[in-house]
């Protein structure tokens, strides 16, 4: 029985059909790279401090009437008082000098009942300065961050589901549509409360564009799973600062990022539906008729018949419903449930590590837009290196080296005294840089080890755990008021136990997809690796070693 890479490998791997389909989805992926991100211009945190309406005062008092604090052992100016402006007037009236003739640290202090004056040095406006987001309101700025990832967990999980159901294709298509359309009605929110609805409408449209990895096969698999939707994620993540740059409005960013994404809308006509999925649903010449269109773009020739005792082929000779597949699929057999929440330990180590130093990592320059370019470039090489990793060197080992790898520096940035700075720094980016390299190779290894009939549904169950370490990592970031180097033991921590935890997993290097749970059970079983155990009864089913 053939399995479905044998059943078309008359196409070749990188024909015209494998690198239209293979660019244009890199393309699709790079609105992703905006994403989340563009909170980080859109909703920071201007200068700011008490607005003082137009009065009669002396320059002394303008400059004194706010109170400077000392915070960090810097003095600052205070963001949410100032001197009681009724009183300040009188004063200024009677020709009496701040610091001199008055004790500045006696005088009453009152809110900012008129409102704040905000700093245009960096922003011409984002959110905060739009909605008065700061002082018993500041609340509200990180949880817009928290309601965008809460939706985008929303979104990761029953996207993959719908893509099981109805198709990779139309999905893809509607969550890029969702991303484009409510970044765009964002501009007109007149609230904070509009805004953060629109915004979470807009995080359920963030998911991963991995459609083409099934059309795609053997390296080019690989390449496109991990270099091509990565790297078009980085680049889209390093074209925001340039972006943001030179748009310092909330709105015209937010309108810059939507409007270009309807060239997106013709790839319609030129992606295909994945014929692995239409074979799982029996739609047998709905594929091959994509596959003999290949074919003419490649200029070969197609089998007459080309599936003929394909292995993913479903079949339901008795007339009976479809049967189809949910998340509940992923917990019922014992060797699934343990391999499912292995993968979802090591999603959420890896996303709460990568946005924990992410957001971390913003802070790395006075500039943030050249603090948002570092944090982005850095994961260029890390993708090239999962890259090769994938190529060459089993899943488990590469998954388990990058967590070490990012637990290690981590831990030592722990000894470093506060005059190495720069050693501090680089400690950080290289666990920046593991974590970026094992969240890439985990893409790929979760899709390997599911069949398609769950693929997709184990990709979105793995992803919303993923982004529940997306909403947790600023509540991380924030343990560091307590404790500098605590946020940094915890992440640390996370990838030595999920290092521990992927020894649990079967290894996918060098094997076929599978097609079925039945291809997926004749893997070797899960056990312990330090306990020996008979040998699992060798197949009585051959498969192609090629993928």
């Amino acid at each position: 029985m053939k399995d479905y890479a044998e059943s078309i490998a008359f196409l070749g791997q990188w024909g015209l059909f494998q690198q239209v389909v293979f660019f244009l989805l890199c393309a699709s992926i790079m609105p992703n790279g905006f994403g989340a991100f563009t909170l980080v211009f859109v909703n920071d945190i201007p200068i700011h401090h008490c607005f003082v309406p137009e009065a009669n005062l002396t320059r002394e008092w303008l400059e004194a009437i706010i109170p400077v604090k000392v915070i960090n052992g810097e003095k600052e100016r205070s963001s949410c008082s100032r001197y009681r402006l009724g009183v300040v007037k009188n004063l200024s009236a009677q020709g009496l000098i701040p610091g001199r003739d008055i004790n500045l640290t006696e005088m009453e202090q009152e809110s900012c009942v008129d409102g704040w004056s905000y700093s245009k040095d960096i922003y011409q406006s984002t959110i905060v300065s739009e909605f008065d987001l700061v002082c018993s309101e500041q609340w509200k700025q990180p949880f817009t961050s928290t309601v965008f990832f809460i939706g985008v967990v929303f979104g990761s999980f029953f996207s993959g589901q719908l893509a099981d159901r109805f198709g990779r294709k139309p999905v893809l298509f509607a969550t890029m549509a969702v991303q484009t359309a409510f970044t765009f009605i964002q501009v007109f929110s007149v609230s904070w409360t509009m805004f953060t609805i629109l915004l979470f409408m807009n995080g359920l449209g963030q998911m991963s564009n991995f459609v083409g990895a099934e059309t795609l096969t053997g390296n080019v698999r690989v390449l496109y799973s991990s270099l091509g939707t990565c790297l078009g994620f980085a680049i889209g993540y390093m074209m925001l600062p340039l972006f943001a740059y030179f748009l310092r409005d909330w709105k015209s960013l937010l309108l810059a990022l939507s409007v270009p994404s309807m060239i997106y809308l013709p790839l319609w006509w030129f992606i295909p539906e994945s014929p692995r999925w239409l074979l799982s649903q029996g739609r047998v010449e709905e594929a091959e008729a994509i596959l003999r269109k290949a074919a003419r773009w490649n200029k070969v020739r197609a089998p007459r018949v080309i599936f003929e005792g394909c292995s993913v082929i479903k079949k339901d000779t008795k007339g009976n419903p479809e049967e189809h597949y949910s998340v509940l699929d992923l917990l019922r057999k014992s060797q699934i449930r343990v391999m499912t929440l292995v993968l979802c330990l090591l999603s959420f180590t890896m996303t709460i590590g990568y946005y924990g130093l992410s957001f971390n990592t913003s802070q790395l320059h006075a500039d943030p837009y050249i603090s948002c370019f570092i944090s982005a470039a850095v994961e260029v090489p890390a993708y090239i290196s999962s890259w090769l990793a994938l190529l060459y060197l089993p899943r488990r080992v590469s998954v388990i080296s990058s967590l070490l790898l990012e637990a290690v520096p981590l831990y030592l940035i722990l000894l470093i005294p506060k005059s190495l700075y720069y050693l501090s720094l680089a400690l950080e980016m290289l666990g920046k840089f593991a974590a970026t390299t094992v969240s890439s190779l985990m893409f790929v290894y979760i899709a390997e080890l599911y069949p398609t009939v769950l693929r997709n549904t184990a990709t979105g169950t793995c992803t919303t755990v993923s982004r529940l370490g997306s909403c947790m990592a600023p509540l991380l970031l924030e343990l560091g008021g307590y404790f500098k180097y605590l946020p940094y033991i915890i992440m640390a921590t996370l990838a030595v136990v999920s290092s521990f935890a992927a020894l649990f997993l079967p290894e996918s290097f060098g094997k076929p997809l599978p097609e079925t749970i039945q291809q997926m059970h004749q893997r070797e079983r899960i056990k312990c690796p330090c306990i020996p155990g008979k040998e699992p009864p060798k197949t009585l089913v051959l498969l192609d070693s090629k993928l």
